[in-house]
Parts: C-alpha cells; sequence; structure tokens
C-alpha cells in the first residue's frame, strides 16, 4: 500500500493542525493505520493507532487528550487532529499501515514519506 501524508505546517503553540493520509494500492480497510513523528536528534517515536474498523484506538501518553486519530475507510485515509500543539511536538510525522490484525505500536509495514509539523512558541 502506498500513503501520502498531509497537512502539516508552522502553528504557534496552543494551535491546532490537521494531518491527512491518503492511501492506494491495497484494501485500506485490512490494514491498522498509525502515526509516528521523529525529532531532529531524536529516534521516531509512536504518536497514535487506530484500529481497521475506527473503533480500537491507542495513544502516547505525550498527546493523549489533545490529539485524535480517525479514519474514513470509503475515503482511504486517516486522519490526526493535533489540537493544543506545543513546541514539543515539533517534528516529522509519518504516517503508516499495518497488516496485523490487532492494534499495534510496533509492528509496520508500510510508511508515509512524512510531513513536517513546526509549532512555535
Amino acid at each position: 500500500v502506498q500513503l501520502q501524508a498531509s497537512g502539516g505546517g508552522l502553528v504557534q503553540a496552543g494551535g491546532s493542525l490537521r494531518l491527512s493520509c491518503a492511501a492506494s494500492g491495497r484494501t485500506f480497510s485490512d490494514y491498522i493505520m498509525g502515526w509516528f513523528r521523529q525529532a531532529p536528534g531524536r529516534e521516531r517515536e509512536f504518536v497514535a493507532a487506530l484500529g481497521r474498523s475506527g473503533l480500537s484506538k491507542d495513544y502516547a501518553d505525550s498527546v493523549k487528550g489533545r490529539f485524535t486519530i480517525s479514519r474514513d475507510n470509503a475515503k482511504n485515509s486517516v486522519y490526526l487532529q493535533m489540537n493544543s500543539l506545543k513546541p514539543e511536538d515539533t517534528a516529522v510525522y509519518y504516517c503508516a499501515a499495518s497488516a496485523l490484525r490487532i492494534i499495534t505500536r510496533r509492528s509496520y509495514d508500510y510508511w508515509g514519506q512524512g510531513t513536517q509539523v513546526t509549532v512555535s512558541s
């Protein structure tokens, strides 16, 4: 499956952004979808994951209550609504797809190219 992330940009602290990830090539609803991020000089980290039906969700503690992951299987897309952004949220954000049957933070098979999110203080 091919993934294309978009929606990044520059925003002030406290602001909001909505990331989108469009999928193509396979049956989108067969995949668990996740968002990850990588800040300069740091390892890539898990942000959020969403089950195939959209019912099961998992969030990193650092974003819980501020970020919301969702999907539209009819549009082959997954989204990440980011509210109350902080400078420490600055990173390149990646969407990813997993063929596992249960929600996961680790085993992802396909990755998008990333979109930059910069939060100014």
